[in-house]
């Protein structure tokens, strides 16, 4: 970092570009969200005035692309369930123990899905320097890197989903008190859907390098961009389910259904999205 050949941007203290002036005059560019989901770098030869891909080594492309279909189908299809689950709650056309086992099993396919994302960003490609601008890694379970923003965005999504999953458990108790109702089923809720926001805020950051940005024509950026919007509806969910103390209803049964619903689509959506956005072809 900072030698003169060498130039960093990103958000805050986290690096999410670095651009090399590579010896024979051209340039070699590693992105943090490129090299997780393209498993690839960018390189631009003396005399040529476009980058074009740099793939990473064969196992590397071939492990990335696995997870990326796992993360995306988890996320298509926790997000349909949710939407079936909030539609069923809202229609009533079940009983609230068919729209919480709905939801309960679209939360495992959100788990599963947060933690492939989290296993996407510990196994990438790191940047390395301008001889080899991307190093591959040994297959790893788990990593501690907060110092990543793709890796503290991933943790905050997968614990995201965690606490969805005591919220979804507890939604099955019966003879709740509204103290214990909003304690226990209402609280995880609440701290779930700001953990999305969060996330979402940082893979924004991740993808615009720390600037507001607007990529129309960039399918990672619609990902990011679709799913935060996502989370946004489920923060408003959240907020109208809240159960009052005097009346013991909710703030807003048809907002906390709907944006659930909403929510759940936009993740879904992006779940699809995120099917193109896998590691070139070797």
């Amino acid at each position: 970092m900072g030698r003169p050949d060498e130039c960093a941007e990103g958000a805050g203290p986290f690096t999410t570009r670095l651009t090399w002036r590579l010896p024979d005059g051209g340039s070699a560019v590693w992105e943090s969200r490129t090299a997780r989901r393209r498993g690839a770098f960018k390189v631009r030869a003396a005399g040529e005035t476009e980058h074009r891909p740099q793939l990473s080594d064969a196992t590397t492309l071939r492990r990335l692309r696995r997870l990326n279909v796992i993360a995306s189908v988890g996320f298509t299809i926790g997000g349909a369930l949710f939407a079936l689950g909030a539609a069923v709650a809202q229609l009533g056309s079940g009983s609230p123990t068919v729209s919480a086992s709905i939801y309960f099993a679209g939360g495992l396919f959100f788990n599963t899905g947060g933690y492939t994302s989290l296993l996407q960003v510990i196994n990438a490609p790191r940047p390395g320097s301008a001889a080899e601008p991307m190093a591959a890694r040994d297959w790893r379970w788990w990593s501690y890197e907060p110092v990543r923003i793709d890796w503290l965005s991933s943790v905050l999504l997968l614990a995201g989903t965690i606490v969805f999953g005591v919220n979804l458990v507890n939604s099955f108790l019966t003879g709740l008190s509204v103290q214990q109702e909003n304690r226990l089923v209402w609280g995880p809720d609440l701290i779930g859907c700001l953990l999305f926001l969060a996330s979402g805020h940082l893979a924004v950051m991740e993808i615009c390098h720390g600037r507001p940005c607007w990529h129309s024509r960039s399918l990672g950026w619609w990902i990011v961009a679709v799913n935060q919007l996502g989370s946004v509806f489920f923060l408003a969910s959240a907020v109208a389910a809240f159960t009052r103390p005097a009346t013991g209803s909710l703030v807003n049964v048809s907002v906390a259904n709907w944006g659930t619903f909403a929510g759940a689509l936009c993740f879904a959506a992006a779940g699809l999205l995120q099917v193109f956005e896998r590691p070139y072809a070797s």
